[in-house]
């Protein structure tokens, strides 16, 4: 199992951008921590981040193309505004939990919307970091086989004859 992880504009900032908001951890220290935690369940993690729409967009398709089924997701400032990023998701098959660091719904009325999040099985906004574990943990529990208790045959009793 291998999951995708993209982290939209500005997410190359992180500790140095709006750290009363964000934190002082830094990119690199995020994926790290997620491919830790993937590890530990044997899982796989591919990592993209870019400020450029189009190219989030290119890469999602060449992730699914590639066989990638699963994929977090923070859009960035694109969660407001991308119907191309919504429809790209939407499109690729990629089982998605978008993630924000911080809690949109706290923040400028503007972010209380997000365009991308009716592509995607669930959205964990305002968890920090661990939010992009629990997407992880959500997305390696989908790819698990479902156990389905198996039923006994019940035993078909004779009726008494009258006599």
């Amino acid at each position: 199992m291998e999951i995708g992880v993209i982290n939209g504009p500005n997410l190359d900032r992180l500790g140095k951008r709006e750290p009363e908001v964000y934190g002082h951890a830094t990119l690199a220290d995020l994926e790290a921590q997620i491919a830790a935690h993937a590890k530990k369940s044997g899982v796989k993690t591919r990592f993209f981040q870019s400020n450029h729409e189009g190219k989030l967009i290119d890469t999602i398709a060449k992730w699914a193309d590639d066989g990638v089924k699963f994929l977090v997701i923070n859009p960035g400032g694109h969660t407001h505004v991308s119907v191309a990023l919504r429809d790209c998701i939407a499109g690729s098959g990629l089982k998605t939990v978008e993630v924000h660091i911080s809690n949109i719904y706290k923040r400028e009325e503007f972010r209380h919307k997000s365009v991308t999040a009716s592509a995607c099985e669930g959205v964990i906004t305002g968890l920090g970091f661990p939010g992009y574990l629990l997407a992880v943990d959500y997305l390696i529990a989908q790819n698990q086989p479902a156990t389905k208790a198996k039923a006994k045959p019940v035993a078909k009793k004779k009726a008494k004859s009258k006599k």
